[in-house]
């Protein structure tokens, strides 16, 4: 989707882009000609993504940033000053009995799932408004839509992002801000235990799990003039399970 160079003079902040899906998104988002903010904690990873991006010919640099600290969020903010594309991407999962899960995680899953996002858009999202145009693609999963046990509190924070997304468009699209939510399915990443992707991969229609390019030209969709009728959306990516 991204072969054309159709964000080029654009630039755009990837939270969690030192790998998985980030690192897809920010990689074709540089290929469609954006300047990328390749966002991670791990300055070591987030040289190795900015050094592929610049060796393909595209313009990348790395920000450091906790999102689940509040004065570091404000502080990549500022760094990163008026985008034209925003990716929230960053977050992570916890899986098991609901009475398992204690409440300090609880709260660090909601910082990072639900939190960041929120304030990234609080920070970013008005200036975008101001110049009348940008594009916001928060990255949900198909467990905001479906119930599956062992992932309420995981569920409910992509649930949350959905909603987010939903209200946000009603907020910032007439002012020519777009906000969708692509909403993958179970994804082929590092992080993920092979046993566990490959038994999400035999719930979706497909039988398989997606690798993060085949998620990665969705986004950079999104974030394109291309898709400028699109906003409030939730577009799955997860192999016909919610279809």
């Amino acid at each position: 989707m991204s072969s054309e160079r159709d964000l080029q003079g654009m630039s755009a902040l990837v939270t969690g882009a030192t790998s998985g899906i980030g690192r897809a998104v920010a990689t074709e988002l540089a290929a469609a000609g954006a300047e990328v903010f390749v966002h991670g904690r791990d300055a070591r990873r987030g040289r190795a993504v900015v050094d592929a991006i610049a060796a393909a010919g595209g313009t990348a640099r790395f920000v450091a940033a906790d999102l689940t600290e509040m004065a570091e969020l404000d502080r990549l903010a500022r760094q990163v000053g008026t985008v034209d594309v925003l990716v929230n991407n960053a977050g992570f999962a916890w899986y098991g009995p609901t009475g398992q899960l204690d409440a300090a995680t609880f709260d660090r899953l909601f910082a990072a799932n639900v939190r960041a996002p929120y304030f990234l858009v609080a920070a970013l999202g008005p200036m975008m408004a101001s110049r009348g145009s940008g594009s916001i693609i928060n990255i949900g999963s198909r467990a905001g839509q479906i119930g599956r046990a062992g992932g309420a509190a995981y569920s409910a924070t992509k649930a949350a992002l959905a909603s987010l997304t939903r209200t946000w468009a009603a907020e910032f699209s007439p002012a020519g801000v777009r906000v969708n939510t692509v909403a993958p399915g179970p994804v082929r990443t590092d992080g993920v235990p092979p046993d566990r992707i490959a038994a999400l991969a035999a719930t979706t229609v497909l039988g398989r799990a997606a690798q993060p390019g085949e998620i990665a030209p969705l986004v950079a969709f999104l974030a394109s003039p291309r898709s400028g009728y699109i906003t409030g959306a939730l577009v799955p990516v997860d192999g016909g399970s919610t279809g």
